[in-house]
């Protein structure tokens, strides 16, 4: 157990000694992962937003679905909640939309409307909520096949929008992180390949003394990971801020503002998994860019 302690102390001393040497160049690698990071974490949350609304416009979705004059909607409704991917039914009578438009005309004589127009014109309405949004156009096709119905109608503009939002953000997302993860990892490797040389005659030294390739090179390893870490502290730390003033803007907007910023929230294991993602991505970044760098001096 001493043993491993004394290695372990080794380690952490020779790791610290490199960032310290590495001056500058340090924080260029540092600053790097963390704009990488932060453009990733940033487009990852994005994501996860818009997928949330998505999904909140979906479960508010309603599919209007219109009967045959005639039909009454009590007799189908139990047929419709039965069928899979509904995720509730409200029934409108004739009587009540009636009723629901003279009022909204302006209109006080119910029973001299009714004799103008030769009596209630309207049908039984029922109103399905869908699931989710990707079942609605089935869900829709479902419920005109149902014996009775007339016309099946539902808004799905806004959901094509924002599925196509997000797609085009998932594409968005790994070109950035494709590109910047690249550039990161060739700062990192020129970082630690820059610290190496310049400890090239401590590394002989010990290579003299029979010390193991991995032991030597273990500390710039570690370095690398530590890039990563820090990058990836730095970055969650400007999302979090970032959140967090997007949410006062959106604190005292009007309802509908209100009900999107709701369907913005992440729920509690992204709020968990977000850094986690960060910090696990930037060591492996940084890990990459120093087994670049020393695998050249390495095999020498």
């Amino acid at each position: 157990m001493l043993k491993f302690f004394t290695k372990l102390d080794y380690l952490l001393k020779e790791t610290f000694l490199g960032l310290l040497r590495g001056g500058w160049m340090n924080w260029a690698a540092v600053s790097t992962v963390t704009v990488l990071l932060f453009l990733f974490g940033l487009s990852l949350q994005t994501s996860w937003q818009v997928e949330g609304l998505l999904n909140q416009f979906g479960s508010q979705l309603e599919l209007s679905v219109y009967l045959e004059s005639g039909i009454q909607a009590v007799n189908i409704q139990p047929m419709i909640a039965n069928i899979p991917n509904v995720g509730g039914v409200e029934v409108i009578t004739r009587d009540q939309a009636w009723t629901k438009l003279v009022k909204e005309l302006g209109l006080t004589d119910i029973e001299g409307a009714n004799q103008q127009l030769g009596g209630n014109p309207l049908v039984d309405e029922i109103k399905v909520k869908a699931a989710n949004p990707q079942v609605v156009p089935d869900l829709a096709t479902q419920l005109a096949k149902i014996q009775g119905v007339n016309v099946v109608q539902y808004v799905d503009e806004a959901v094509k929008r924002i599925a196509q939002l997000h797609r085009g953000l998932n594409w968005l997302t790994l070109t950035i992180t494709i590109i910047l993860t690249l550039t990161a990892i060739a700062v990192t490797t020129t970082t630690i390949r820059l610290i190496v040389m310049a400890r090239r005659r401590e590394i002989e030294i010990m290579q003299l003394v029979g010390a193991t390739t991995a032991w030597i090179y273990l500390p710039f390893l570690l370095q690398g990971i530590s890039f990563g870490l820090v990058g990836g502290a730095i970055a969650w730390s400007f999302i979090s801020v970032t959140q967090q003033f997007i949410n006062r803007l959106l604190a005292n907007q009007p309802e509908f503002i209100q009900f999107i910023s709701n369907g913005l929230q992440l729920s509690f294991s992204q709020t968990l998994l977000l850094p986690l993602i960060l910090l696990g991505f930037g060591a492996t970044v940084g890990l990459m860019g120093s087994l670049f760098a020393v695998h050249r001096f390495a095999n020498r």
